[in-house]
């Protein structure tokens, strides 16, 4: 399964370097101490318990769906949240803590994403007594919240967003 993670993450990658013209940029970190494995894994688990609970959450309420299918975008606000959080840059003057971003928690993440779209995928292909409606819907926000997190990871500005967002509309 780690073969198809991995391609299908650099072929999100690669479409959006075709769309946008130009190499993705990997985030900017400073000068930063290596993040413990313990921690790694504990902010890798946290965004994986974000994901598993405002996914069930939107299952329940169907609260962000219109007729075209569910809005990630409000269907994981916490999830995307602690997302910009792990690649802050900056803070505020009177911050306590200077920023630690760890792009590298991000790409767990985005591994994660990706082994659950390639599970789902491979649900799917069962048959299913409702016809996968569920597994369907899971794929279809999963999927659409890897394109999300690449775009805050790889920090496109709105106008890129913009550009590969007209293009996924008109598909």
């Amino acid at each position: 399964m780690t073969d198809r993670v991995t391609t299908l993450l650099g072929g999100r990658r690669e479409r959006l370097e075709h769309l946008l013209g130009r190499s993705l940029e990997a985030p900017r970190t400073g000068p930063r101490s290596p993040i413990p494995e313990k921690i790694r894994s504990f902010l890798e688990e946290e965004a994986e318990d974000l994901y598993w609970n405002e996914l069930e959450w939107e299952h329940i309420t169907d609260e962000e769906s219109l007729d075209g299918g569910p809005l990630t975008e409000l269907a994981f606000p916490g999830f995307l949240a602690f997302v910009r959080g792990l690649l802050l840059t900056e803070v505020m003057p009177d911050a306590k803590a200077p920023a630690s971003p760890r792009p590298e928690v991000v790409e767990d993440i985005l591994r994660f994403l990706a082994s659950r779209v390639v599970e789902l995928e491979d649900g799917l292909a069962q048959p299913s007594p409702d016809g996968g409606e569920r597994l369907h819907r899971e794929r279809e926000m999963t999927s659409r919240l890897i394109d999300l997190v690449l775009y805050r990871y790889h920090e496109l500005s709105r106008a890129d967003v913009a550009r590969v967002e007209s293009t996924r509309r008109g598909s």
